[in-house]
Parts: structure tokens; C-alpha cells; sequence
């Protein structure tokens, strides 16, 4: 009996946040090797498990797994076929990237979508592209009227460090209805996926608050606070951090993060929570720049250090305030 078993990771904004809802902006954002997995196998009948819920079903509608089952869809749909069309399987997701009930905010709505392809993709032996996935994985998210930027499944797609700038999802959503997917994948939507290796001698470290918050709920309060001013200021910052970290300028770096995060504290303050504040304030006196990731309000930030020794005082001083170290990787020069 055939079964495969595909895993995806999360992610996190370190710059670029809100700003990035505006077509032509730029985000910098993280791949987060913490994993979903999904498992495919061979069936009498077509049927969808995920540890999120107590029960399964098929492609009969149901809210919990209309993602899951719009996704499988889009990928019936590549194929030229009908989901019926389809030999029957049976899909199993797990892995919902959190700790006593609470969620991390590394992974999204994108990280089930692009699972679920890349999943499919590999039973049916269907070789994609990751720009490939990308677009059946945005395809999937604007039929459903996603309302964020795609930038959480660029970077998860390509699994990889990204500087990714955005499209008119509007244009693209008014062509779905227009045009076929296969006439849509040719097209080119006017975004771009560059993978990033830094240059630099550093310590990247990820620390969870424990207050979970509702990324969608944010953007869609705090999209109407967007001005010309704050992107285009945003957009200056996120290019310099790019061309930081590939020359590998420290001082730069520190700068263009310290920077976007006071945007991101004129955006709204309800950006940083009282923990997000401790996290970012507990690189001060140090070789470390902190900031909040995403669409902030509860979940993750963010640190670079540019000195282990302060590394180890970051992350004490983290544990004493009861953030939790979620994730730490070294950055090295002699990266290829």
C-alpha cells in the first residue's frame, strides 16, 4: 500500500509587517524548522484527519476543514481533474505548532495549504516548482478571500530565508474568476522570492510569549492605519536589512530593525504587549537587536546577536521574564 509523508515549517516576519499588505512592498521573512506533518496513503474512500479537530470527513463542506478541502481542490484542478477523478486517499495532518493549547503564531492558514499540495503533489507523483507551490497555495487562499499578504507562504514554500515583495491580490483574485488556473500559472503576478544567505557571524533566536493572538483580527483592524508615509519609510528599512545581512553590515542591521520596529510602535501599540516590550527591551546594553514579529499583539519576537556571550545574557534574561526560547540557529560567514 502506498503512504508518504511530507512535513512543512513555520515562519516569522523580521521585517516588513503590515507594510507588506501593499502591493509592491518588501518583507524580510524566516523559515522556522519547527514542522506539520502530513501523511498520504491509499484508500477505499477519500477521507481528511487533522489533529486540529475530533473528527474526519470527506469533501463533504465543512468550516474546520474548508481549508484542507479547497486546497485539495486546487490540486485536483492542476491536474485537470475532478477530486472523484482522483484514486482515493486518505490524508492525515498533525503537528499544530503549539504547547498547552496555545499557539505559537509561527505557522498559518498558508502552512496547511502548502502541506496539503506539497502532500498531494508527492502521492500522485506530480513534481511542483516552489514557485509552483506558491501559486496554488495563494490561488487556494484567494478563492477563500484570505485577506493577507502571502508572504507567510513564499516563505514557507521556498523554506527558506525570503525577501519577498507582494502582488495586487485584488487583480489576481478579479482574474480567478476570469481566467483558468493553468492560463493563471502562466501569467506572472507581478511578486518576487529571493532567498537570502546572511553574511554575518550571528545568533538568530526566536522567543515566545505564551499570549496568543489572532493575526487576521490585527491586520483587518489595523489596515485602515496604513499610510503612504509608513510603508514608504518601512520599505527603506526592509531594503537596507536586505542589503545588510547579504554584505553582512552589522551596524545596518541593527539600525534598519530598531527602526522598523518604532514603525511598527507608531502603527499601533497594540502591536507590543507588555511581554513583547520585555522581549525587545532585554537586548538593551547588549550586542542584540529585538523586535516583535508579525502582526504582533501576543506570539513571537524576534533577536540577532552579534555576541554569544550576550547571547547567553539575552537568554536569561528572557527565561526571567517567562519567555520561552522557542528557537536559536547560528549564522556563519562560510554559508554558502
Amino acid at each position: 500500500m502506498k503512504k508518504i509523508s511530507v512535513q512543512t515549517g513555520g515562519k516569522l516576519y523580521l521585517a516588513g509587517e503590515y507594510a507588506i499588505l501593499t502591493p509592491g512592498q518588501t518583507a524580510i521573512i524566516k523559515n522556522i524548522p519547527i514542522y506539520m506533518t502530513a501523511q498520504v496513503r491509499e484508500a477505499n474512500q477519500l477521507q481528511l484527519k487533522s489533529d486540529m479537530f475530533d473528527y474526519a470527513v470527506d469533501m463533504s463542506a465543512d468550516k474546520g476543514y474548508a481549508l484542507i478541502q479547497e486546497s485539495v481542490q486546487t490540486f485536483a484542478l492542476f491536474l485537470g481533474k475532478t477530486v472523484e477523478a482522483l484514486a482515493p486517499f486518505e490524508l492525515s495532518i498533525s503537528g499544530k505548532l503549539e504547547k498547552n493549547g496555545k499557539k505559537f503564531g509561527i505557522g498559518s492558514s498558508g502552512s496547511v495549504t502548502v502541506l496539503t499540495i506539497k502532500a498531494l503533489a508527492t502521492f500522485f507523483d506530480t513534481p511542483l516548482t516552489k514557485d509552483q507551490i506558491f501559486k496554488l497555495a495563494a490561488y487556494t487562499l484567494l478563492k477563500l478571500g484570505d485577506n493577507g499578504s502571502m508572504g507567510d507562504i513564499a516563505c514557507i514554500a521556498y523554506n527558506d530565508l525570503v525577501a519577498y515583495t507582494s502582488f495586487d491580490r485584488e487583480t489576481i483574485s478579479d482574474l480567478i474568476l476570469e481566467k483558468s488556473l493553468t492560463e493563471l500559472l502562466a501569467m506572472d503576478w507581478g511578486y518576487e522570492i529571493v532567498t537570502i544567505v546572511p553574511q554575518l557571524k550571528a545568533e538568530f533566536l526566536v522567543g515566545w510569549t505564551a499570549q496568543p493572538t489572532l493575526s487576521s483580527q490585527m491586520i483587518k483592524d489595523l489596515k485602515s492605519h496604513l499610510s503612504v508615509n509608513f510603508s514608504s519609510q518601512t520599505q527603506k528599512q526592509v531594503l537596507a536589512l536586505k542589503s545588510a545581512l547579504q554584505a553582512g553590515d552589522r551596524d545596518t542591521l541593527v539600525r534598519s530593525l530598531e527602526t522598523v520596529s518604532d514603525l511598527l510602535v507608531s502603527l499601533s501599540p497594540a502591536i507590543y504587549t507588555d511581554k513583547l516590550k520585555t522581549l525587545k527591551e532585554a537586548a538593551e546594553g547588549l550586542e542584540v537587536v529585538a523586535k516583535s514579529s508579525g502582526a504582533g499583539g501576543g506570539d513571537c519576537g524576534i533577536a540577532i546577536s552579534l555576541n554569544p556571550a550576550h547571547t547567553t545574557l539575552l537568554k536569561q534574561r528572557w527565561k526571567d521574564a517567562g519567555i520561552d526560547l522557542l528557537y536559536q540557529e547560528s549564522w556563519s560567514t562560510c554559508q554558502i
